[in-house]
């Protein structure tokens, strides 16, 4: 990831409706989720059908999200290599030969992806 796409990336996950549905997509794995579950779960943010559109489209535009056809319905997914790509871009320089700066980090990731473990941050 570079710079540009990184910036992108930002842009999209400040607003806190498309930060929502970047988690739940996360916890809801390589399955994904139907744009109507997305705004169901999400109800209450404001999430009418053109407004969870518009997010969507802006995160599918950040590449954090992707979709795909399911019948009459569009599933979307989060983007698992973009996102550990933005984490990788943000932790490339971490330790500079210290590498007790980016313990907390790593230990944090480690923690949350244990084998067996679901996320339950939404």
């Amino acid at each position: 990831m570079n710079e540009s796409q990184a910036l992108n990336a930002f842009a999209a996950l400040s607003q806190e409706t498309r930060l929502r549905i970047v988690r739940l997509l996360v916890t809801a794995g390589p399955d994904g989720l139907s744009a109507g579950a997305i705004g169901k779960t999400l109800d209450g943010d404001g999430a009418s059908s053109s407004r969870m559109s518009f997010h969507l489209s802006h995160l599918e535009h950040a590449g954090l999200v992707v979709s795909r056809r399911a019948g009459r319905s569009i599933i979307y997914s989060a983007d698992f290599a973009a996102l550990s790509g933005l984490i990788a871009f943000l932790m490339r320089d971490c330790c500079q030969g210290h590498p007790e700066v980016c313990g907390p980090a790593v230990a944090a990731l480690a923690s949350c992806c244990k084998p067996g473990k679901r996320a339950t941050h939404v």
